[in-house]
């Protein structure tokens, strides 16, 4: 008998504060709600959404392209380069983080790392906030599988730009110019496009 009380008691202790953190989010998003930028709780839906789906905070916070069959990862090394400097951005650093000729089909072949940044732009964003520099450089990264399936992932910047109070008009429109850059580069690397 003290064994089922004792477990019941833990068991409303942990529904109590869980639906009291959820409680005070709900609260704290709705009394707030006025100052936050109008894409704000749609962006924390969709995000949340992803993370109850996949139970994957990570995922939830990035966006990725599937590499086109037959697409190397030297051509999407030269793709992305050649399209960094198109959308007004510096490659600013690129690893070849890990290479496995043996992998299985389920387990990562090969991995790289591209370090991207419009300068002018990263410094209004420090100017305003020095937390945005834990956004910089921008970074996409490509997975390769032993089974030939490739991936190009870079962060989703829709929290970083709209996660908050609204952004100053000149702000908010380098920062959409980086976000598409960010968007594209991988998207058109990711089917051989220079």
């Amino acid at each position: 008998m003290k064994k089922i009380i004792l477990g019941l008691s833990v068991l409303a202790v942990m529904l109590f504060t869980s639906g009291c953190s959820t409680m005070h989010m709900g609260w704290t998003a709705v009394t707030n709600q006025h100052k936050l930028d109008d894409g704000a709780m749609p962006a924390y839906d969709d995000m949340f959404t992803k993370v109850a789906k996949y139970g994957d905070p990570a995922r939830a916070m990035m966006k990725e392209w599937k590499v086109e069959e037959g697409i190397s990862a030297d051509e999407v090394k030269e793709s992305i380069a050649a399209l960094t400097e198109e959308y007004n951005m510096r490659l600013t650093g690129y690893v070849k983080m890990y290479t496995k000729e043996d992998a299985k089909p389920n387990e990562v072949k090969e991995a790289r790392i591209w370090s991207l940044c419009n300068l002018t732009t990263a410094k209004v964003f420090l100017n305003y906030s020095r937390y945005y520099g834990g956004f910089m450089p921008c970074r996409i990264m490509y997975v390769a599988y032993g089974n030939g399936d490739a991936y190009l992932i870079s962060m989703d910047m829709t929290l970083a730009i709209h996660g908050g109070y609204p952004l100053p008009p000149k702000m908010l429109e380098a920062a959409e110019k980086v976000k598409t850059a960010m968007e594209e580069i991988p998207e058109r690397a990711a089917q051989g496009d220079f």
